[in-house]
């Protein structure tokens, strides 16, 4: 997926000149071969090392996973020869491997490589940041050259759905020392559709149809990605033809579509959302009162009006509405200006006369961190900021880089982005669950709750759905009464693409980045158009 980002004082000026690009035929590089595509894509991964991240949920152009995501969210065989097969206890799952596959360096593929992964992902010395993806893995073994077992330390239900991590040689995987100084990070080696050919850093990235994929080689035999970090400059240079797609804010890419020749507008729904955090190491985010009466005073509709152009839903808790069967309508916070004062005021918070409230000493005042390269995180913590500031509570923003961002995670806020539609109870565990307090960007504010706790390890062990979704429901209900964050938006995502391919599927996207979602999430199954 490409992450949508959105630059609302520019996007009048921008359009304006958009326009005027669009009104004559667009050509150029991207529509020069009927089986290669040009996109523009806002990110640049770091590394494309799976234990470090990528392809993570799926969907890789350069990996398999032994399952794969589905349009409708459910896992399909990859590298498995058919589903996983779960043991009466559910404390293992057998995986028969497909035959005959290959790596793009022309090796074999078996149980060697998976368990290799695996235990890679597992092995602390590693220091693969999919680590805490994996926790309910005890270990996995190879039954013989075609059969891999997961043994597992407690039932899990959706596991074939966790059994998407990409797969890479065992010989790759088996250096000593961190997965973060693996060739593997970027000189990949994969079984998937596509491998990678050139890698410019901080320019392009060249994929070409792997001739031997298992699936039947793509039709879309190159795929040329160019790195445009900037959205404005990605605009026009795809208003005047020189890309088959991009991701835009949402603004930008409705001024476009109909315009640009060819040009298709695709809004994803997603389960991506942004919070801001509220580190319990701080005296005024730990407050509870603090954290009821901001969760009331964040008009999130507002937000999604006025800087998504109407793109995102909602978000009170991390269970996105996409998935309605899970959603607890009791656990929603309206926007409720008056409510939240209420609060602060019967909490003792009593506001000075510069307007900020204050308990004794303590100011209601705090930092809240954001990454300026992401325009939608500056914009929501700005407008998160403002509506702080009207109940007395003084919001310090500060635009920093993840490296300085990392080690204030538990004492200042700090705009975070997450969430999947394929696991909410697993990723809801990972990111308020007690057992995570402090372990990185999951549950990076320490939260601490007991209901919260005991609801979300009943979810995830939970023998059917709809025992899932019931208690979900309960984990919602408890988390409202002590709401640990603020969350603010599920984000949509916008993109344009040039509709000169059939194939195109639409799903609800994850928080993720890179080509593997958006439009192209299948790409490897698309065809030109004649």
């Amino acid at each position: 997926m490409i992450v949508a980002r959105f630059v609302p004082l520019a996007a009048a000026a921008v359009l304006a000149l958009l326009v005027g690009a669009c009104s004559a035929p667009t050509s150029g590089p991207a529509a020069s071969d009927p089986g290669s595509m040009v996109l523009a894509d806002g990110y640049e991964p770091d590394d494309v090392n799976p234990l470090m991240g990528y392809g993570e949920e799926g969907a890789s152009k350069i990996y398999d996973g032994l399952t794969a995501l589905d349009a409708q969210r459910e896992p399909q065989p990859a590298l498995a020869a058919s589903a996983p097969v779960a043991a009466p206890d559910g404390l293992s799952w057998t995986v028969p491997l497909r035959p005959g596959v290959t790596f793009h360096d022309g090796t074999a593929f078996d149980a060697t490589d998976v368990v290799a992964t695996y235990k890679a992902v597992l092995d602390p010395t590693k220091a693969a940041t999919v680590a805490s993806g994996f926790s309910m893995v005890r270990d996995v073994v190879a039954v013989d050259a075609g059969t891999v077992r997961f043994d597992l330390t407690r039932p899990f239900l959706l596991f074939p759905g966790r059994l998407t991590l990409p797969i890479a040689p065992s010989e790759a995987v088996a250096i000593p020392g961190p997965a973060s100084d693996m060739p593997l990070g970027t000189k990949p080696v994969g079984t998937g559709p596509y491998r990678m050919v050139e890698w410019r850093q901080g320019s392009s990235m060249v994929l070409e149809a792997n001739p031997s994929y298992f699936g039947g080689a793509p039709a879309v035999r190159r795929i040329t990605v160019v790195f445009a970090t900037d959205d404005n400059t990605r605009a026009q240079r795809v208003a005047a033809g020189e890309f088959d797609g991009t991701v835009l804010p949402p603004a930008l890419a409705k001024g476009i579509a109909g315009q640009a020749q060819d040009m298709v507008l695709r809004e994803h729904a997603s389960a991506d959302y942004r919070t801001i955090t509220m580190p319990f190491g701080n005296p005024v985010t730990a407050d509870p009162a603090i954290r009821q009466a901001l969760n009331r005073a964040v008009n999130r509709q507002g937000m999604i009006d006025a800087l998504l152009a109407g793109q995102g839903r909602p978000a009170s808790t991390p269970i996105p509405e996409v998935l309605p069967e899970e959603v607890e309508p009791a656990a929603q916070f309206p926007f409720d200006p008056a409510q939240a004062n209420a609060i602060l005021d019967a909490a003792g918070w009593t506001r000075g006369a510069d307007g900020i409230r204050a308990r004794g000493a303590l100011p209601a005042r705090f930092t809240l961190m954001y990454n300026p390269a992401d325009t939608v995180r500056r914009d929501l913590a700005q407008a998160f900021a403002s509506d702080a500031r009207a109940i007395g509570v003084d919001v310090r923003l500060e635009g920093l880089g993840w490296d300085a961002i990392d080690p204030r995670l538990g004492t200042d806020a700090v705009v975070l982005g997450g969430g999947n539609p394929f696991d909410t109870a697993f990723k809801s565990w990972q990111l308020l669950s007690s057992v995570n307090a402090a372990d990185g960007y999951n549950n990076p504010g320490s939260y601490r709750n007991a209901a919260v706790d005991q609801a979300l390890d009943a979810a995830i062990a939970a023998p059917d759905r709809a025992t899932r979704a019931a208690e979900l429901r309960r984990f919602q209900q408890a988390y409202a009464a002590d709401p640990g964050m603020v969350f603010l938006t599920f984000l949509g995502h916008s993109y344009l693409t040039r509709d000169r391919f059939d194939g195109y599927q639409p799903v609800v996207e994850p928080h993720t980045h890179g080509t593997t979602w958006g439009p192209w999430w299948n790409v490897e199954r698309w065809t030109p158009r004649t």
